[in-house]
């Protein structure tokens, strides 16, 4: 649950001008990586019960994906699509990384996704 939390949070500030995320930040981004951002924060919020493993799993691959385009193809546009720099790549790889490595340490029926309180004890500190 909780990266689905930070997910919608990094979506909606990519609207707002910061010097974090969105046009002129850290981490350049546009409405299309914004807006993307925002999907996948609610789909993993849905997910968060029994699909949480799979959440975990399926979007930690798709980011280390995306990280390992973005150093191959090089330039603004990761797949002529959506604007980034290499901050960017760089956190779709390490994200990818650690969505993966708690997505494969979930054990069971893939209810555990990290609350606030941590990385084990299920959703929202109730046992798993």
């Amino acid at each position: 649950m909780l990266f689905g939390i930070v997910f919608v949070l990094v979506g909606a500030l990519g609207f707002i001008s910061n010097p974090i995320v969105g046009e002129g930040g850290y981490f350049q981004t546009d409405m299309i990586h914004n807006a993307i951002h925002l999907v996948v924060g609610v789909l993993m919020l849905i997910m968060a019960g029994n699909m949480a493993t799979l959440a975990l799993n399926l979007f930690g691959a798709i980011y280390v994906l995306l990280g390992v385009i973005g150093f191959v193809q090089g330039g603004d546009k990761l797949l002529g699509l959506i604007v980034h720099n290499s901050h960017d790549t760089w956190l779709h790889l390490v994200l990818g990384l650690v969505l993966l490595a708690v997505g494969m340490s979930t054990k069971g029926s893939g209810s555990s996704m990290p609350s606030s309180g941590g990385m084990t004890g299920g959703m929202g500190g109730m046992p798993s």
